[in-house]
């Protein structure tokens, strides 16, 4: 007996049948995927049907287990990364003797490292158990974090940063596909956003550490050996507890009972994007590299990646080049916490509030643009440092962008293949802007990095520009795939609130173009 899933129009819910069928997998759909509902679905004589209750019942448990683990891992992982701008003010460079450009280097090294290894890592994601794979680089990373403390010299650091970019780009990637996994198309932004805040939490709390960390005083370890050491330890044993803590699948979480399982699965039923493929499909690669939705985000990742790269390796040089003290420079970097936080939280409200996210992308830009012209036509002194930190907070809307942008690539990117194509090239081109974006800042073009800032400027116009284009683009495949079904088209878009789809192909490893069901959000 296999399961026939069947969509409730009138009460938009889902229900389960079991019918005659064929045991035969239908064509495209991963074996575990068709085995598991085959097995649950064999035994269920009366229709299941997911309730308002019972969907916010298995949001939570889902919650507790997938969400909690991505947040504080995203925290980890930010934090550690980011233990080197607060090492660049506590005598790191003075220590291990960097000169010119090599402390830049020790940020873009970690974007090289990803650059080669995005690519296999996605893969991984794609054919091994997610959530064992992602504990297993967690561990990893911490032990290499640790490792830092040891070095005493610009080799040595340029090491353990690149392993750390190894392990650690794992994250964004898997993050994603949980996304997909666990959650609708309407929550991915909110989780997405949820995950992604971590930037700029680590900013608070890692200004209070590195604050205390400061105080120290008459050890044998310098204050930055002691920052990493102890980093380093706590996520080695956060990895430990991943591995226990987080499901690989909503097949395979034994944490949750059969019937609660299947119903998870059916939750995400109408992303038509599925649960998982390990299969390697050439078809979907071809289709993902001549797809325009696919190099747009793309684009978009690195033009919000450039300005992100340089603005974090350097913004506690650059804030204490406006003449605040390192500990008056540690506890600025809590408010740059709050308004990175401000500005995720509030793009996915909205985007949720209104279903829009290339949009608000374009409007979160905007206030980059204001900043980064503020530094380009005000001197730096002390009468106008207050001003130029006001300037300095505007340009962190970068994170909002970055989250819309992920949302937009996890809800309109279809196949498990093609997705990890598009996951590869976008998380290549973030990694490739982040790597840039410190060798923009050049050592002496400092205190006030001119050229730096007119770079920023053009990177924003062609990110607005894209942005725009992408967003006619989608809205324009809406209606040509209603056209297709001959379907009336009501607005410009091709969207109509009310539609009808049978999502009964939802779980076949269907390409977005290749599902007659999908349809493009923006």
């Amino acid at each position: 007996m296999a399961p026939q899933y069947i969509e409730d129009t009138e009460k938009d819910l889902y229900s389960l049948r079991s019918t005659s069928a064929s045991n035969v997998a239908p064509k495209g759909i991963d074996t575990e995927v068709a085995e598991f509902f085959a097995q649950n679905g064999a035994d269920a004589s009366k229709p299941v049907v997911i309730d308002e209750a019972t969907n916010k019942r298995l949001r939570r448990l889902i919650d507790k287990r997938v969400l909690t683990v991505m947040v504080v891992t995203y925290f980890a992982q930010t934090l550690d990364k980011g233990t080197i701008n607060f090492a660049s003010i506590m005598g790191i460079r003075e220590d291990t003797h960097l000169v010119g450009q090599q402390y830049a280097w020790l940020t873009t090294c970690v974007y090289i490292a990803i650059l080669f290894w995005e690519f296999p890592s996605n893969r991984l994601i794609q054919r091994l158990p997610i959530g064992k794979y992602l504990a297993f680089n967690i561990t990893a990373w911490g032990a290499v974090l640790a490792c830092t403390a040891a070095c005493h010299n610009f080799t040595g650091l340029v090491i353990v940063r690149t392993l750390l970019g190894i392990f650690e780009c794992v994250c964004q990637p898997a993050f994603v596909f949980l996304s997909t996994m666990w959650y609708t198309r309407e929550e991915q932004a909110f989780i997405i956003g949820c995950f992604y805040s971590m930037n700029g939490f680590q900013q608070c709390v890692g200004g209070l550490i590195a604050y205390g960390i400061a105080q120290i005083r008459g050890t044998v370890l310098k204050n930055w050996q002691i920052l990493f050491t102890l980093l380093g330890c706590i996520t080695f044993v956060w990895g430990i507890f991943v591995a226990w803590w987080l499901p690989d699948s909503p097949m395979r979480a034994k944490c949750f009972s059969p019937e609660d399982r299947v119903l998870i699965a059916e939750r995400v039923r109408k992303n038509e994007t599925g649960i998982q493929n390990k299969e390697f499909k050439w078809k979907q690669v071809q289709e993902a590299i001549r797809d325009p939705t696919v190099w747009a985000v793309t684009l978009i990742s690195f033009t919000n990646g450039l300005p992100t790269g340089g603005l974090g390796a350097f913004s506690n040089i650059i804030l204490n080049a406006f003449g605040y003290t390192v500990l008056q420079t540690y506890l600025l970097a809590i408010a740059q916490g709050a308004i990175i936080m401000s500005f995720l939280f509030s793009a996915t409200y909205l985007s949720s509030r209104y279903n829009q996210k290339l949009l608000l992308a374009f409007i979160y830009t905007l206030p980059n643009v204001a900043g980064t012209i503020v530094f380009l036509c005000v001197q730096t002194s002390a009468s106008t440092k207050v001003g130029l930190l006001i300037a300095f907070y505007c340009t962190q809307g970068f994170g909002a962008v970055a989250v819309l942008n992920l949302a937009v690539m996890s809800n309109n990117i279809a196949g498990r293949t093609k997705q990890v194509m598009a996951s590869t090239l976008v998380f290549v081109a973030w990694a490739t802007g982040n790597a840039v974006g410190p060798q923009i800042f050049r050592s002496n073009d400092g205190p006030r990095y001119v050229k730096a800032w007119i770079a920023h400027i053009v990177i924003y116009g062609v990110q607005l520009a894209t942005i725009a284009l992408l967003r006619v683009y989608l809205m324009r495949q809406n209606v040509l795939k209603r056209r297709a079904q001959a379907k009336d088209a009501t607005s410009a878009s091709g969207e109509v609130s009310d539609e009808n789809i049978a999502h009964n192909r939802a779980f076949d490893d269907l390409t977005d173009k290749e599902n007659p069901d999908f349809r493009y959000t923006y």
